[in-house]
């Protein structure tokens, strides 16, 4: 067998990987002042026996993982009534793996070795934060969130179906996934930021996402605890000033000529929606504020299903249109699609201008109209999801955002 210098390199990171994860036991096993099954001379001999048992032959690693786990299992009950716990056991078994892995893939190898050794040398800050900062029902909503991610998500078909081939129901689904993220975001941050600045903070950053879902979720959050509506329609404003912010970005990077007519109304857009959230959000820090030690829930799975249903309502109504009175024009093909995300139609008349194909100057009307009425479509999340006292105090910041929108355009 010819050994090259390939070969050295991985035996080397089967080494390291081995040293790495037994210096972190070593230390564990000198603060708990017992004995343990396993050191960091173990580990390391553990991890190369992984490796050369892989150079040699693909059942020598099968039998030498069997053998390791039979130690491990000996060890562990006879050690069960002092220590119950099985991490040191079952890491072992983990090195002689990623041993084994380091001589094909020795970078994954290492940096799934990096992340074992920072779960365990992580065990009293992940055990506080699991049994100490969140509850009961936030690990439930977190497993709702999860399956709805990770499990639903991929079930659900990518392709326009229903009336008019308007819906499609991975892009619905999303939205609900995103309000709900957006509701846990805005939960933690009450907890850990206090109401005052924590859903201002929270809408700024998740307008990034999703306008929309933002101040869905904040309306929610203000529907559920009403002392905290007006941070909660600070996190809404400042959720449409991020829509403006990622508008520019967007503009930016696809043509930048467009970027340029559209400075006015967008820099009026941003400042007003701006001022008005910022007026909102020091108005709220005089507020009593809530107790949020008595929020329940980090989001309600109902309220995002609804949101997502007049979403989908207004697809269908907006598919029926165009397909009842034809291609209005770009104008009226943008105001379409901005029912539902400004975004998409931004990028697509953007593009239209970076290909030479629209000027500068004709992809402002278009743009600015999917934006107004992007804003009629926040107007309704905001009445569906946080009612009445919410949408008195959101809807007015959209026309303001909307109407000093068209006033720049006018202006310049």
């Amino acid at each position: 067998m010819i050994i090259d210098n390939t070969l050295w390199l991985n035996l080397a990171v089967a080494l390291g990987i081995g040293l790495l994860i037994g210096a972190e036991r070593e230390r564990n096993k000198a603060a708990e002042s017992e004995r343990s099954i396993a050191g960091i001379r173990t580990f390391a001999i553990a991890s190369l026996l992984g490796a050369v048992s892989a150079l040699v032959d693909f059942w020598l690693l099968v039998a030498s993982l069997f053998c390791v786990t039979v130690f491990a299992a000996i060890a562990y009950f006879v050690r069960k009534d002092k220590d119950p716990g099985l991490t040191t056991e079952i890491t072992l078994v983990f090195t002689v793996i990623l041993g084994g892995l380091a001589i094909s893939e020795a970078s994954l190898a290492a940096s799934l070795a990096v992340s074992a050794a920072i779960l365990l040398a992580a065990k009293e800050p992940i055990h506080g934060f699991v049994r100490a900062a969140i509850t009961k029902d936030e690990m439930i909503d977190f497993l709702i969130l999860a399956a709805a991610t990770l499990i639903v998500l991929p079930l659900v078909p990518n392709k326009f179906i229903g009336p008019f081939d308007a819906i499609n129901p991975r892009n619905l689904w999303l939205i609900v996934i995103l309000v709900m993220f957006i509701s846990a975001l805005g939960h933690l941050a009450l907890r850990w930021l206090g109401g005052r600045i924590g859903l201002p903070l929270v809408g700024l950053v998740s307008g990034f996402i999703s306008s929309i879902a933002t101040i869905g979720a904040m309306g929610e959050r203000a529907r559920e605890t009403p002392a905290l509506i007006g941070s909660a329609v600070a996190g809404a404003m400042l959720s449409s000033l991020a829509t403006v912010l990622q508008l520019a970005l967007l503009l930016a990077a696809i043509h930048p000529p467009t970027l340029q007519a559209l400075a006015a109304p967008l820099i009026f857009a941003g400042v007003s929606v701006g001022i008005y959230g910022l007026v909102v959000t020091l108005s709220s820090f005089h507020q009593n504020g809530a107790d949020v030690e008595k929020l329940s829930r980090s989001f309600s799975v109902k309220t995002a299903l609804i949101l997502a249903a007049v979403i989908a309502i207004a697809l269908v109504t907006s598919a029926a249109l165009k397909f009842w009175f034809g291609q209005a024009g770009l104008v009226f093909a943008s105001g379409v699609a901005g029912l539902a995300d400004v975004h998409a139609p931004t990028i697509a008349v953007a593009s239209l201008g970076a290909a030479g194909k629209l000027s500068a100057a004709s992809a402002v009307i278009p743009i600015l109209v999917a934006f107004s009425l992007n804003a009629t479509s926040k107007a309704v999340a905001a009445m569906v999801s946080g009612g009445s006292a919410f949408s008195r105090q959101v809807i007015p910041g959209l026309i303001l955002q909307v109407s000093a929108t068209w006033l720049g355009w006018w202006l310049f």
